[in-house]
């Protein structure tokens, strides 16, 4: 009849070891064959494409981008599109790698400030900003007696 014998916590411990050095020696094969920003274009569109159901995806991913070496960026226009870039950056990363054959490429985003833009609701608001564009208005209204608060 086997014995059963209780394993030893220490022996467990050496055997996770043994595993992890095996598959840390193992030799990666890392791809980076150069592209175009033709290509890069190219396989930035099909996955747009491939998001189409996904209105917002598919928004995000038709804006322009910028690429700088190995980093392409994105520039976003809310926190919102940052949410929605971190759910598909995954697979926007690897479809990009195994098109461009590049293993050493990654996305992110980047929040930039729009310019906001002032409602002009007032008549003096509105005769403020055309002033602004073409100061000879000041010259005309003094000249006609006009006034621009009734």
């Amino acid at each position: 009849m086997p014995s059963l014998k209780t394993p030893k916590l220490s022996d467990l411990v050496k055997v996770e070891t043994k595993i992890a050095d095996q598959t840390s020696g193992e030799k990666k094969i890392i791809r980076e064959k150069p592209y175009t920003e033709k290509e890069l274009q190219q396989a930035w569109d099909e996955f747009a494409e491939s998001r189409k159901i996904y209105q917002a995806d598919y928004q995000l991913l038709t804006q322009p981008f910028v690429r700088k070496d190995h980093e392409i960026i994105i520039h976003l226009h809310n926190p919102i599109q940052e949410t929605i870039l971190n759910g598909i950056k995954s697979d926007l990363v690897a479809r990009l790698r195994e098109t461009l054959q590049n293993d050493s490429l990654f996305v992110t985003g980047e929040l930039v400030e729009g310019e906001t833009k002032q409602m002009l609701y007032t008549a003096r608001e509105k005769f403020d900003y055309l002033l602004e564009k073409n100061p000879v208005l000041k010259e005309l209204k003094e000249k006609l007696g006009l006034d621009t608060d009734f």
